[in-house]
């Protein structure tokens, strides 16, 4: 075949660093890849992860779990959110997030976004106004920031619970404050194509004591809080004990070994993403039938993918898609009819109630999406860009 062609595939990981592979080496050598026990010193790897997060964003607490769905869950439940309870959620996300709420038994009501996958603020104002909701759950999918100053003040204006999925989003900001720091706590995914790769995992972060403290009964402490990295206070452990179910959402020592490492070198990982992102756009900037999402103003992201809008008939997109995965750059598309992968959209989810979303209906119809392995070299972004303007640029 003739022409671009990627030799590289997109679902590629960029190998773990040495200092991740050590520590790896080191639990399983102890054979202790259980986070907990009776007579285990402080300084365990999870403990360590806990605190490296905490420092990292500078709050109180970090609680590491077994997964970002485990940890939306556990953020909203150990918010107050309760079974029969309103969530609001941003139509563009991921299956997980709807499924944290659901784990709840909470009601999803979805919000509407707008032409640059936001989360639309008139119509969130609006569902608030309608479902009187417990809590928002914000997903930053796919590293999109919306206009969070917007999203805080109408949260705070009715007395909306704030919760972040920040599972695309570490290392993004808005107005210089780190995602995840905008509302009750933050939570963030370990998993494999995220920024940091530890298989699975999550964490949250909160300044809030009795949630930390929640989180870390629900998620399986045996009483053993004093071995987390930023334990809360014996009063507030005390204060939630008798009333909080295991939920046996821990985290193991060997994830959280071979993330911590990763935390250290995570900005090194975003440069190379932004990087290789500002050329992607660079060079399918023009094409008559793709657009690009904007970026906010205020917004430094950490994308780990790249998105695009396509304006053209199913049945040609589909041929253009086939162009392009023919040539070695598979995209997905998250306006097939059927859930495909790890790609859904909303009126997939049939435990979801159905709700007027016009402008997201109609962006979600043409969205693209494009994994992106931090290591990808200049020749091979060139590449994806010939491919794509091969299949596209007519």
């Amino acid at each position: 075949m003739e022409g671009p062609r990627l030799r590289r595939p997109l679902t590629s990981v960029p190998p773990l660093p040495a200092n991740a592979m050590d520590g790896a080496k080191a639990v399983l050598e102890s054979a202790r890849l259980f986070r907990y026990g009776e007579h285990v010193p402080e300084g365990t790897w999870v403990a360590r992860l806990e605190r490296a997060f905490a420092d990292h964003f500078g709050t109180r607490f970090a609680v590491a779990v077994n997964s970002g769905g485990s940890a939306m869950f556990l953020a909203l439940r150990s918010a107050g959110v309760e079974a029969g309870d309103v969530v609001l959620l941003n139509a563009f996300t991921l299956a997980p997030v709807p499924g944290a709420i659901e784990h709840l038994g909470a009601r999803v009501v979805l919000v509407d976004v707008d032409e640059n996958l936001l989360v639309d603020l008139e119509d969130l104002e609006a569902a608030i106004v309608e479902h009187r909701p417990k809590a928002f759950l914000l997903s930053h999918m796919r590293g999109h920031v919306a206009d969070m100053a917007g999203v805080v003040a109408l949260c705070e204006a009715h007395g909306v619970l704030l919760v972040e999925d920040c599972a695309h989003t570490l290392g993004a900001s808005f107005g210089g404050r780190p995602t995840g720091l905008f509302g009750k706590a933050g939570c963030f995914s370990l998993q494999t194509w995220k920024q940091i790769n530890a298989g699975e995992g999550g964490v949250i972060v909160t300044d809030d004591e009795d949630l930390a403290a929640r989180a870390i009964l629900a998620s399986g402490a045996y009483m053993l809080h004093a071995q987390h990295g930023t334990p809360p206070s014996e009063e507030a452990i005390q204060r939630w004990a008798p009333h909080t179910p295991n939920c046996s959402m821990r985290l193991n020592e060997l994830a959280a070994a071979i993330a911590l490492p990763q935390l250290a070198s995570l900005e090194e990982r975003n440069a190379a993403w932004r990087a290789i992102y500002r050329r992607l756009e660079a060079g399918l900037a023009g094409l008559p039938n793709l657009r690009i999402p904007r970026t906010l103003p205020d917004v430094v992201h950490a994308p780990t993918s790249f998105q695009f809008l396509a304006a053209l008939p199913a049945e040609d997109l589909e041929a253009r898609l086939a162009i392009c995965a023919e040539r070695g750059v598979p995209i997905k598309w998250f306006g097939r009819q059927h859930a495909t992968g790890f790609t859904s959209v909303h009126r997939h989810w049939g435990y979801v109630e159905a709700r007027p979303l016009p402008k997201g209906d109609a962006v979600l119809a043409g969205l693209c999406d494009i994994r992106l392995p931090s290591d990808l070299t200049e020749e091979e972004v060139a590449t994806v860009v010939a491919v794509v303007r091969l299949a596209f640029g007519h």
